[in-house]
């Protein structure tokens, strides 16, 4: 398999999921202001949309999508410790943790905190909605260590997206339950050695 992906990116959460199965893959860094790969190809005509993540499977075949892939790799480990079984309540509180980052947070943050050109009034809105969203995450991780209560693909993703609030100067102070969440997830050897891949930690 090959990753491609791009340091800090939503693609950060595919990389500490393959190295939280153990699964072997290379992988490719992607400049999303130039759309070139590390070796110096279009991104776009790898993938025409030319976002990451993309995963290339050992059949050539390309698959993007964050939440589809977490699922995919969680699944490459035979005890599904990361997702649970098919028809298991805990598959179902895993998939609902990622549908909830994916469409709560992910495209919350993105695009609109990302663009300068974003109008005053719609970041103070996304702000407002995010703020809202963590609060209700810091109340949930008052009660439990996790998402779904033990670790899981969609702490490796929520991580991830929430770690854009330190990048975007959204101050997380007055949310310690999510603040220790992402310090716990952070001390993971499979989340530092995805860090450390990405140039994201020393």
């Amino acid at each position: 398999m090959k990753l491609y992906y791009t340091p800090g990116a939503c693609s950060l959460a595919v990389h500490i999921a393959l190295h939280e199965v153990g699964a072997a893959f290379d992988s490719m860094a992607v400049d999303l202001t130039s759309y070139t790969t590390a070796d110096g190809r279009d991104y776009r005509s790898i993938a025409p949309r030319g976002y990451v993540p993309l995963l290339e499977l050992d059949d050539g075949s390309r698959h993007t999508e964050a939440a589809a892939l977490l699922q995919y790799v969680a699944d490459l480990d035979v005890s599904q410790a990361l997702i649970g079984a098919p028809g298991s309540s805990r598959r179902l509180a895993v998939l609902e943790w990622l549908t909830f980052v994916g469409t709560e947070l992910h495209k919350v943050f993105s695009p609109w905190l990302w663009h300068k050109e974003t109008a005053a009034s719609t970041r103070q809105t996304v702000k407002d909605k995010l703020a809202a969203r963590f609060a209700e995450l810091d109340a949930r991780l008052h009660r439990q260590p996790f998402l779904a209560g033990d670790y899981s693909v969609a702490d490796a993703y929520a991580f991830t997206i929430i770690s854009w609030a330190r990048l975007l100067a959204i101050p997380l102070d007055g949310y310690p339950h999510l603040t220790a969440y992402l310090q716990r997830v952070a001390q993971r050897p499979a989340v530092a050695a995805a860090l450390q891949a990405e140039g994201l930690q020393s």
